[in-house]
């Protein structure tokens, strides 16, 4: 047997792997740990320890690609000490550029071997619910996507495992074990805990505000009631666990002191937020378009214009009415400032503050308006962008890619005779596959790539840095991993398939003509038998029976 065909030595370096792995996702866990607080140096020391280990594993176990990034990460961190330890935008934004690229090592389309994804969560989630055969279930098709779930029957099979291992987040029906029981056994299990469990309550039923205050006291982060799916509840998992990918605050500041400005960004760096500062408000409607700030920062009084008018002028356009405006001024005026935020701002901090007050106050508004914004772009049914979002983000990337002269792809899909599917088998059925196909997209997909449920059972997906080659042999190796789902039904099992159309983005092409030519590309992917991808003016060809590499990870 050759060395090539050695199962052992596959096994080991699989193993290899893994603890290269291991290493660069506890690097992730103390990146994402240092956005709650402002950075110091013991921070500092416990990032650049965590990350010389992992270029000590990679170099070892010859990791190459985890070589390269922790030399790189190692670079970035020795700026932030020449800095003297102070952080910067620039600083800030590479640092989180390659810690991105860490988090989705592997999830390319043709990654070696050894490049395996990063696991999600290094402890198992426990599933404490009333209906144990559902738990079980449940357990199972997280495990499918990659997750280690455990479910229990009793208290007592519950106690017994939590004695010997904690978990990463528990799921706690509030009636597991008898009505409100689960209440009170998750009071108890954070007792004594240093730090405490994420924690998740579920009911099958709508409960009262007592019930819901004690799911509060019990450290409940999350309540959810009716029915629990796999998708929605997986998209809970990783925010609890804060696996999800981290993306700074960004934070627009508007003064025409130069010194002023440079200082609210010195803070505010320092607790890991990205900024921008604009000197000439009249730039503002520009800057907004390129940066997309979280929230902006908006001095009272300036030469050109008011903060209050600035602020007008910024809510007029529909795009950035619910971003929020802090104004930021030595004004100490009451009336004032009452009048100033009725004319579109949200808050009014005064001149000189405190380090706390302003990074507090920031992250707690950008982190509402990022869940609003959340909550207004996404779909219902399967938690990806909207139509109108799906089509702002490629208008936005789009742009991006001309200016940066990078490839950007953007293709249409659309499950297969769905119409059959919800004659036959019902509408919940249906709702089943688009849900699927949309966990499906998104696990399959990087961090990076934008997902959006068009409308009916059409997605679309936005591929910043991408090429048609590329967009082509990843969706077509998704399509043909998503045709071997089966659904449960009878008289026998359903299994469904989608078509795709995609292109790439050419020298004077705009959002909508991208869209339009995606259409094309999935009429014509539609017309040729379904189930197959289409490029633009057929520059990669495309059939059922095309053959490509399987992902070494799924």
């Amino acid at each position: 047997m050759t060395e090539a065909a050695d199962p052992s030595r596959d096994r080991l370096k699989h193993h290899f792997a893994q603890r290269v792995i291991h290493q660069a996702r506890q690097i992730l866990e103390v990146w994402q740990r240092l956005q709650q607080s402002e950075w110091s140096a013991t921070d500092m020391a416990e990032l650049i320890e965590a990350n010389r280990r992992l270029l000590r594993f990679a170099e070892r176990f010859e990791q190459a690609e985890h070589t390269q990034l922790a030399t790189a990460i190692d670079l970035a961190l020795l700026d932030v000490e020449a800095n003297r330890g102070q952080l910067s935008s620039a600083l800030i934004t590479d640092l989180n550029r390659l810690m991105q690229r860490l988090s989705r090592t592997g999830l390319r389309h043709g990654d070696r071997l050894e490049q395996t994804a990063l696991p999600p969560l290094r402890k198992p989630i426990y599933l404490a619910l009333q209906d144990h055969e559902r738990s079980e279930r449940l357990a199972r098709q997280l495990e499918f996507f990659g997750l280690s779930a455990q479910s229990f029957a009793s208290i007592e099979a519950f106690h017994m495992t939590m004695a010997e291992r904690l978990p990463a987040a528990v799921v706690m029906d509030v009636d597991f074990g008898g009505a409100g029981q689960g209440l009170k056994l998750a009071t108890r299990m954070q007792e004594g805990l240093e730090q405490k469990l994420p924690l998740l309550f579920f009911s099958h039923h709508e409960t009262d505000t007592p019930t819901r205050l004690a799911a509060v006291r019990a450290g409940g982060e999350e309540f959810l009631t009716g029915t629990l799916e796999a998708s929605s509840l997986l998209e809970k998992i990783e925010i609890l666990t804060r696996v999800a990918q981290y993306a700074p605050y960004k934070v627009l500041i508007i003064d025409d002191s130069r010194a002023q400005a440079t200082h609210t960004e010195r803070l505010l760096n320092g607790a890991g937020i990205v900024t921008r500062t604009l000197l000439d408000p009249i730039k503002t409607m520009s800057e907004l378009a390129d940066f997309q700030p979280d929230l902006i920062i908006l001095d009272m009084y300036m030469p050109a214009c008011t903060g209050t008018e600035l602020a007008k002028v910024i809510r007029h356009n529909d795009r950035y009415v619910s971003v929020p405006i802090i104004y930021l001024s030595a004004e100490d005026d009451l009336d004032k400032q009452l009048d100033a935020m009725s004319e579109g701002g949200d808050d009014f901090l005064t001149k000189p503050i405190k380090a706390r007050h302003l990074i507090t106050t920031v992250r707690n508004r950008a982190a509402r308006a990022r869940n609003l914004k959340a909550r207004m772009v996404r779909d219902s049914l399967t938690g990806l962008y909207n139509h109108t979002h799906i089509l702002q983000l490629l208008e936005d990337s789009s742009f991006r890619a001309r200016r940066e002269n990078k490839p950007l792809s953007f293709a249409m899909l659309d499950i297969d005779h769905f119409k059959r599917v919800n004659d036959s088998h019902g509408h919940p059925m249906g709702d089943r596959v688009i849900k699927s196909l949309a966990l499906f997209l998104k696990q399959r997909l990087r961090k990076t790539d934008y997902i959006g449920r068009y409308g009916g059972e059409e997605f679309a997906v936005v591929m910043p840095d991408t090429d048609l080659a590329d967009a082509h042999g990843l969706l077509d190796e998704i399509r043909q991993r998503f045709a071997e789902i089966h659904y449960p039904a009878q008289p026998v099992d359903l299994f469904c398939t989608f078509s795709a159309g995609v292109v790439e983005i050419a020298e004077d092409d705009d959002a909508l003509m991208m869209a339009s030519q995606a259409d094309e590309a999935l009429y014509r992917a539609k017309k040729a038998g379904r189930n197959q991808v289409h490029g633009l003016a057929e520059r990669v060809a495309a059939s059922p029976s095309t053959k490509h590499p399987q992902p070494d990870t799924v």
